[in-house]
């Protein structure tokens, strides 16, 4: 995700009626912008006697840089690590390359090519700012082909890209309606281009994002996840992933 700010282009703005355009700008204009989570963007959690070595990566708009919490510590690539080390009985090199307002060509060309190489689990955290921006599908795919292309050289051989799914923004009282609605509705049509690009690669899952709906998930700007939330996604994700086998130490 990122700061909610809806830009409608010029095309969609013909399109739709100023009543969408004006909302979209009240929204923008009264929305509290957080600021990324604060503290080492990498780190390793260790499990007792372990001989074994996971290394997960996270990539993406502000949900994968911890926006909503104040330390990296509760956000998800941390927390996920942590759960990952327990379920695997393993140690966890966790790293993220994250920007709040990255879209999918921004992740693709700024992001991806200089996270750390040799991954075992790459985790792709983008749809939210393509959403809110309006970017079109077939651009939107272009720009998912390029980024899992970018992240399959980062990878061990046998290694995981995670494509996680979009929030369905259709729920979020954030927005008022009919741009809700609007929104909701693209959301779920590039989250409908995410499972088919999954199918399509070979060593690409996709992982549907799970409902948050409780007030108490939510951060202050009632959009990005609290840390609460972000404990139920990184379970929600290792759940996801608990076939996947640590390397070999190193």
């Amino acid at each position: 995700m990122g700061t909610v700010s809806v830009t409608v282009s010029r095309p969609a703005a013909l399109a739709l009626s100023p009543v969408l355009v004006r909302q979209a700008r009240r929204v923008r204009q009264q929305t509290p912008r957080l600021p990324e989570a604060s503290g080492e963007r990498r780190g390793i959690e260790f499990t007792a006697n372990a001989t074994s070595l996971l290394r997960l990566l996270v990539v993406g708009e502000s949900t994968a840089a911890g926006v909503g919490v104040t330390e990296l510590r509760d956000a998800l690539p941390r927390q996920l690590a942590v759960i990952l080390a327990d379920r695997h009985q393993c140690n966890v090199a966790w790293s993220m390359s994250a920007r709040t307002g990255a879209t999918a060509s921004f992740t693709a060309r700024e992001l991806a090519p200089v996270a750390p190489m040799g991954q075992d689990i790459a985790l792709i955290m983008v749809g939210v700012n393509d959403a809110l921006k309006f970017t079109p599908r077939g651009a939107w795919r272009a720009h998912i082909d390029q980024l899992i292309d970018e992240l399959a050289k980062h990878m061990r051989p046998g290694g995981q890209v995670v494509l996680a799914g979009l929030p369905d923004l259709g729920r979020f009282g954030t927005f008022p309606q009919p741009l809700r609605a609007l929104l909701g509705w693209h959301a779920r049509a590039l989250n409908r281009d995410l499972k088919t690009i999954a199918k399509r690669h070979a060593g690409v899952i996709y992982i549907a994002m799970p409902p948050v709906s409780w007030p108490e998930l939510f951060a202050a700007d009632r959009f990005h996840p609290s840390a609460a939330a972000y404990r139920v996604l990184a379970a929600h994700f290792a759940d996801a992933l608990a076939t996947m086998k640590p390397g070999n130490g190193g």
